[in-house]
């Protein structure tokens, strides 16, 4: 009979709780730098990548843009709603299982949703999106991404029929594959202040 100590030692040896080990790690790492960067290398990086945005055909040709509200010091790519008007743009609300997202028509119409981030408080969007601009934890050189762990966009992007660019600073790219199974979706390109992969 074995022990639960016995047990437990066989279980960590198990290729996917490597795995699981690996991405906790990593997020914990990647959570962290985030947390303590600067307002000011925040701005600076999130204006640049915003600029890099902003010559990308796909998001010239878009005519709707889901893409997502910052927190805890992620890439703040809000200021694409003011330099174009034009566009429609959509942000994700998260229900206990899956997402949907919902068009944005003003910071009054804002308001904290599950998980205490911003959501819109309009009607549910049906129609065509153009293109995805998709945070995460990390990202690799195949375009993999690595999120929080609740597997939304990975189902969300696997639903939809959209170019997705993750979007990301420097120090979020990891230099070794990240861990991944078959249920991880990658994005189509990965967008850092200094680097465009994928393109």
């Amino acid at each position: 009979m074995l022990f639960a100590s016995q047990i437990a030692d066989i279980k960590m040896m198990l290729p996917w709780v490597r795995r699981d080990r690996k991405k906790q790690s990593i997020r914990g790492i990647m959570d962290q730098r985030r947390r303590v960067y600067s307002k000011e290398q925040v701005a600076a990086d999130s204006a640049m990548i915003v600029s890099k945005i902003g010559q990308l055909p796909l998001f010239m040709d878009a005519k709707v843009v889901l893409m997502y509200y910052p927190v805890h010091n992620e890439v703040d790519l809000r200021a694409l709603l003011t330099k174009y008007p034009d566009k429609t743009f959509l942000f994700p609300i998260a229900h206990r299982h899956s997402m949907e997202v919902r068009p944005y028509e003003g910071e009054e119409l804002m308001k904290r949703g599950r998980f205490g981030v911003p959501e819109p408080q309009t009607l549910p969007y049906k129609g065509k999106i153009d293109l995805i601009l998709v945070p995460g934890v990390a990202f690799d050189a195949h375009c993999r991404r690595l999120g929080h762990g609740q597997g939304y966009y990975d189902r969300y992007l696997r639903s939809v029929n959209a170019p997705s660019v993750g979007v990301c600073y420097d120090f979020q790219i990891e230099k070794h594959s990240l861990p991944h199974s078959a249920f991880d979706h990658p994005v189509d390109m990965v967008i850092t202040p200094t680097r465009s992969i994928g393109e």
